[in-house]
């Protein structure tokens, strides 16, 4: 079958891989009618290439139809639809049973230390060949898997792998009083679903806040109120500004540690990426550094007693964070990657009527073949023609 795999920084192909196989009778089979291109996968794009292997399967976000099943999986069958979960948790253990899904007992990577297995995501995670494929195996698919009805196109429900519960879950931990304010930094797919959902949830005034003119225009189109950061010298007084003098009560940091306005971290990445694999990884996992200006600027922008909420990926080991600030202010932090199964019975009823109150039908600003990946990803990356959600669709 045909794939994206990964070769370097900035550096994806599609290649012809060997074709996914049942290999536990949990496993299901499908083949993928549409797999989104995710911020996520920029940082294997960009920064995270000592944790990756050169021909590893990329990609999170698919659905597809159901080709086969293993013997244990009594809840699908073939030529079901169904959308993915990007953590890959079994349903049963303490950690699911508690609704956190991406910390799952069974799947848990203990050999790195780490939380639940990931479709396409590092060795860190479990090194499982990923989603922008043409078949998938999908391990645990006796929970996983979303079913959905036939008949809408992929676009009404392929954002349940991830985009959606990621920015529930922001929108959650944000813990935005009824009519409060909250700042969303970052209006790349996940922030712009973030102020969606808040509006969604009764938030009385979302604050979008970037540097890209068509994520602004996008976000203020859909009820945010923007901030251009090109125009601000100090971020943190123009949230204090629209929030009576206080800052707002909630703010949600959608970026992560690529954040622009990191300049000496921005170096250490670079240098640590032209490092042999063995040491780069090294020193990524014991001396990693991020770039942690909109960190730093969500601290200043909420109010005392108000809370931030992380979506955006961290993976710094030494990151200097203002304790005295986050101490005095009194701010909770509430962050992790998103519990997919969680949040999908709170989301899908949303999805399944004729209206479209969070706008996905239109969410995808393109839509290209599979083997028009690397230039998907280049054009993300680079934020290139309006590209602000790619999903790529492999040949029927």
């Amino acid at each position: 079958m045909k794939a994206v795999t990964w070769h370097g920084k900035r550096d994806v192909r599609v290649d012809t891989v060997p074709d996914p196989r049942i290999e536990s009778p949990t496993d299901a089979v499908i083949r993928v009618t549409s797999t989104g291109v995710c911020g996520s996968d920029l940082h294997l794009y960009e920064v995270l290439g000592p944790f990756m292997t050169e021909g590893d399967v990329l990609g999170h976000e698919p659905m597809g139809i159901v080709e086969e099943v293993g013997a244990e999986v009594t809840s699908l069958k073939a030529g079901d639809r169904v959308v993915v979960p990007f953590n890959i948790s079994c349903g049963h253990c303490f950690m699911c049973e508690r609704g956190l899904q991406s910390q799952c007992e069974t799947t848990q990577v203990t050999s790195e230390g780490k939380g639940a297995a990931l479709l396409g995501y590092t060795k860190l995670y479990g090194q499982v060949p990923g989603g922008q494929a043409e078949y998938l195996r999908v391990p645990q698919a006796q929970y996983g898997p979303i079913k959905v009805p036939d008949g809408p196109p992929d676009d009404r429900f392929v954002y349940l792998s991830d985009v959606l519960p990621t920015a529930w879950q922001a929108v959650e931990y944000a813990e935005i009083p009824a009519g409060g304010s909250v700042v969303i930094f970052g209006l790349g797919p996940i922030g712009q679903m973030c102020a969606r959902v808040a509006l969604h949830k009764g938030a009385g005034q979302v604050i979008g806040i970037d540097l890209v003119s068509e994520r602004l225009a996008r976000a203020e189109a859909h009820g945010a109120t923007v901030l251009d950061t090109r125009d601000h010298d100090d971020i943190g007084d123009a949230v204090r500004a629209l929030t009576s003098g206080r800052g707002a009560d909630s703010v949600i940091d959608a970026v992560g540690m690529e954040a622009h306005g990191a300049p000496a971290a921005r170096i250490a990445h670079n240098l640590v990426a032209a490092l042999p694999k063995a040491a780069g990884a090294l020193i990524t996992e014991k001396a990693g550094i991020d770039r942690l200006s909109v960190l730093y600027a969500a601290i200043d922008s909420v109010r005392r007693g108000g809370t931030i909420s992380l979506s955006g990926v961290y993976g710094g080991m030494i990151d200097p964070m203002p304790m005295m600030e986050l101490f005095d202010k009194q701010v909770r932090l509430h962050m992790g990657q998103a519990n997919v199964r969680r949040w999908v019975d709170e989301i899908l009823p949303l999805l399944s009527g004729t209206d479209d109150p969070l706008g996905v039908d239109d969410f995808a600003t393109h839509r290209l073949p599979l083997h028009e990946a690397p230039r998907a990803y280049e054009m993300f990356q680079k934020k290139l023609h309006g590209a602000q959600k790619v999903l790529l669709q492999p040949a029927s």
